[in-house]
């Protein structure tokens, strides 16, 4: 989970310095990496100890499951992030950055629990 955060943190930082935006900047440590951390924490857990209990999902294509998973957590993060804009005072920013960070924890965090099914069961 620490480079969960510490990937999108660095990466969303470093292009926040280099163009001088500073609400990137912050957006790198908080809702980006935020996201991305609490994503792979979720899914990582839920798949680690429920996973997919039928056999027809462990062989379904890894990019399959990858871009199911991406986009399922993109939704309920651009929903998740619609209402926290609309009931609090949080910047309008998260309607972007929820999503996206939600979408690619989700797909690296399948992707690489697809890879690791494989392996153990050839």
């Amino acid at each position: 989970m620490l480079f969960a955060y510490l990937a999108p943190a660095l990466c969303a930082g470093a292009g926040g310095l280099a163009t001088g935006q500073m609400d990137l900047l912050r957006a790198a440590v908080t809702s980006i990496a935020g996201t991305s951390a609490l994503v792979a924490l979720l899914l990582g857990m839920w798949l680690r100890y429920s996973g997919f209990r039928r056999s027809r999902w462990r062989r379904a294509a890894p990019v399959a499951a990858a871009a199911a998973f991406g986009l399922g957590a993109a939704a309920l993060a651009a929903l998740t992030a619609q209402i926290f804009t609309t009931a609090t005072s949080f910047p309008d920013r998260i309607r972007i950055d929820f999503p996206i960070a939600a979408a690619v924890a989700a797909t690296i965090i399948t992707w690489r629990w697809c890879a690791v099914q494989r392996k153990a069961h050839t």
